[in-house]
């Protein structure tokens, strides 16, 4: 051992070290929870050294920072829409829109002598003002449409609740209920609802609670077209709101949630039990007493207005539109004089009704030369049948058209003389041929356009060029769907409305063009307004010679069943397979258009032309409307079976007219020869006597023998398929 211990290494003493406190202290004193937390701190400050230095692609850059991250993004996210949202519903939905009624006033048109023609629109007044209502009318809304109105802001969770837990009711506040009526649609979608929520935020933000009660009751719909508190009190009570009797505000309260069902001009006993449910409710809801309740009887109503006019007539529902423009938004009921002519109204619609229509429907429409619409028949029957004829019904115009190829020809420097082939067309695809099958080598304009020739339109229109003749059209205002360069357009084959064509014939009459058809009066426009806007017109000799063209086309040609005993203006007018049958026509300070056919495009009935029914129509409605008499000069006949049967214009000098029968035959004097014309089914013929003797027109007859063999061929089918079913019937 001892030997051991001399190799082995022995320790040194060492120095004491003097003991004290700090970082280093190795005592008992060291204070080593003040040590840790200064080294955690040097560690944070280390790392968060650290992550500066790092980029965001890095993935321990998003280590502690995402949930912050998130979470501040959606903040401002759910931030910035609401803003969006704010500032969407102050562009789209101003809260001046809540102080406009939701359906719109009624408007009364006047003919242009007073007398009422028709009333539309619902039936408004002054909004109401809550501060000005009696407490018990103010209860009886409150207790059953929101009873928590003046506590909520704008949605309710507990009525939200309610109404899913009983199953009634939809849970809506009156502040949704407005939202809802005056700025959104009636759709259930969740969609409208959330829109209908921030919609009523918005409203309860900007609005005190009395405006929002204000508005909504100024609004709501009552039953019978009525909207409107004020409205319906006095439609149904005759006395103002502030007036209102407590049994009189719970059955209006009542009428809210189905006001056509609980309407009390028709449904009284359901607008009384619907009473006693709301008189509950106010008790319910603390308002009245239980004894109040039972001693509230039900109301008697006071109904003194009625509407006996028409909501609509042909020419209302045609003017209505316009009158909208013409008055300001509001509750204020409107009264409007429309350029309707109650006379000529009158006249229209007897010699449209006492017309042999068959199955077929009519219209007609009368303008002055400036536009002013005076008289309109769209149908047969309105109360049957609205849709108006005389401006919604697009058909083809048939030869009515052929007038402005015509004219186009004359302002492209031809003249009313001038003469085009008028032989029936062998080459081309398109080959229509004359409706009498008459022919010749040439004919002049005037002749051709007043006998309707299919054959030297055609050519005339391909002379003149497609171009030409659809700008002519434009320019007296047709903006019907025009083909350049098809041949038909010539012809009528081109769909347009029927007072959209009169329109243009009161271009020619006045020589102004375009003329715009209106309902109410205009403003004569200034000389300087005229210098710079003013209408086109046709030079003076064109004007005389497309008026001459007209003149002749019924002195002469297919309409002289439209004659008059002054000048008159006009074209016939059949489409293809007398599916319509027109006759355009001016005279005096009058344009009219007649239009004759079926809703389901067929062909008419017994033939009917342009030249036949609808000329006799304007026919009669110009004598009614000029007060066609004997003229004064001359000594009124002994006997007159037809006083208002035409007779020959007085612009054909040396010219007399004896009307014979009814009307639709007639003797001439002309050029020293007697000219007797009549109608066989419809075809006008002409038999003249003269220096040669007697002359007929075999043609014509031939055609008209030719109907009356297929219609009585057709009457011989008819009857024997009758006879076919019955035995068939008999055998069953």
């Amino acid at each position: 051992m001892g030997v051991f211990n001399l190799f082995r290494r022995r320790p040194q003493p060492q120095a004491e070290l003097p003991s004290h406190s700090g970082y280093y202290a190795t005592h008992d004193a060291l204070d080593y929870d003040d040590w840790d937390s200064r080294l955690d701190r040097l560690d944070s400050a280390l790392e968060a050294e650290e992550k500066k230095r790092l980029r965001w692609w890095q993935r321990d850059y998003w280590r502690g920072r995402r949930k912050r991250w998130w979470l501040g993004r959606i903040l401002a996210a759910i931030i910035g829409l609401f803003i969006v949202l704010v500032a969407w519903l102050a562009i789209t939905a101003p809260l001046s829109k809540s102080l406009e009624p939701i359906a719109a006033p009624q408007i009364t048109l006047l003919a242009a002598d007073g007398t009422p023609i028709a009333r539309n629109g619902a039936i408004t007044d002054e909004p109401v003002a809550v501060a000005d209502l009696p407490p018990h009318v103010i209860a009886a809304f409150l207790a059953t449409e929101d009873r928590r109105f003046y506590s909520h802001w704008g949605i309710d969770p507990r009525g939200i609740a309610r109404a899913a837990f009983t199953g009634t009711g939809g849970g809506s506040t009156i502040t949704q209920q407005l939202a809802k009526f005056t700025f959104l649609t009636p759709e259930r979608t969740l969609t409208r609802k959330a829109r209908e929520a921030l919609i009523a935020f918005w409203l309860e933000s900007w609005l005190t609670k009395d405006d929002i009660l204000s508005r909504y009751l100024s609004n709501a719909y009552f039953g019978d077209n009525v909207y409107g508190l004020r409205a319906a009190s006095l439609h149904y009570f005759y006395r103002k709101p502030e007036n209102l009797k407590p049994n009189q505000a719970a059955m209006l309260a009542g009428l809210l949630q189905a006001p056509s069902a609980y309407a009390p001009t028709r449904h009284y006993d359901r607008a009384e039990r619907r009473m006693r449910i709301v008189v509950q409710s106010m008790v319910d809801a603390g308002y009245i007493t239980e004894a109040e309740a039972r001693a509230m009887k039900p109301p008697a109503l006071d109904v003194r207005t009625r509407n006996d006019l028409p909501t609509g007539t042909y020419f209302a529902d045609w003017a209505l539109p316009g009158a909208r423009e013409l008055t300001e938004q509001g509750y204020e009921r409107q009264t409007l004089t429309t350029t309707l002519d109650s006379r000529l109204q009158n006249i229209a619609r007897q010699v449209t009704q006492r017309a042999p229509l068959g199955g077929a429907q009519v219209a007609l429409v009368a303008m002055r030369r400036n536009g002013e619409v005076v008289a309109m028949i769209g149908g047969k029957d309105y109360a049957k049948s609205p849709f108006n004829r005389a401006t919604q019904a697009k058909r083809q115009p048939g030869s009515t058209i052929k007038t402005f190829v015509y004219l186009a020809a004359l302002r492209d420097g031809w003249s009313p003389d001038d003469e085009i082939a008028n032989t029936e067309i062998t080459e081309g695809s398109y080959r229509p041929r004359n409706a009498n099958e008459r022919y010749s080598d040439t004919i002049t304009l005037r002749d051709a356009l007043a006998r309707s020739s299919n054959v030297a339109t055609l050519r005339l229109f391909n002379e003149v060029g497609s171009e030409k003749v659809i700008q002519t059209a434009r320019d007296f205002g047709i903006r019907a769907s025009f083909v350049e360069g098809d041949p038909s357009v010539a012809l009528g084959s081109t769909s347009m409305t029927l007072i959209e064509l009169t329109a243009a014939y009161a271009g020619i009459a006045a020589n102004a063009f375009p003329v715009e058809p209106h309902a109410f009066a205009r403003e004569e426009k200034g000389w300087w307004e005229t210098l710079w806007d003013g209408p086109g017109s046709l030079s003076g000799r064109t004007h005389d010679d497309i008026q001459g063209m007209l003149r002749a086309a019924i002195n002469d040609g297919t309409g002289r069943a439209a004659m008059l005993r002054g000048p008159n203006f006009g074209k016939t007018g059949t489409s293809q397979d007398n599916r319509d049958a027109l006759f355009v026509g001016y005279a005096g300070d009058l344009v009219v258009g007649v239009w004759i056919g079926n809703d389901d495009n067929s062909p008419l009935a017994g033939g009917i032309s342009g030249g036949g029914l609808p000329a006799k129509i304007w026919r009669d409605f110009m004598n009614g409307a000029m007060n066609v008499k004997a003229a004064p000069s001359q000594p009124a006949p002994r006997e007159q079976n037809d006083p208002g049967t035409p007779i020959e214009p007085l612009d054909v000098p040396g010219l007399d007219d004896i009307p014979l029968g009814d009307g639709n035959s007639r003797l001439r004097i002309r050029d020293g020869e007697a000219v007797f014309s009549t109608e066989i089914d419809g075809i006008p013929v002409d038999i003249t006597i003269g220096e040669d003797g007697l002359a007929v027109d075999e043609q014509a007859i031939e055609e008209a023998r030719r109907r009356a063999d297929e219609r009585r061929f057709e009457a011989i089918r008819n009857r024997r398929d009758e006879r076919l079913r019955e035995t068939e019937d008999a055998g069953n």
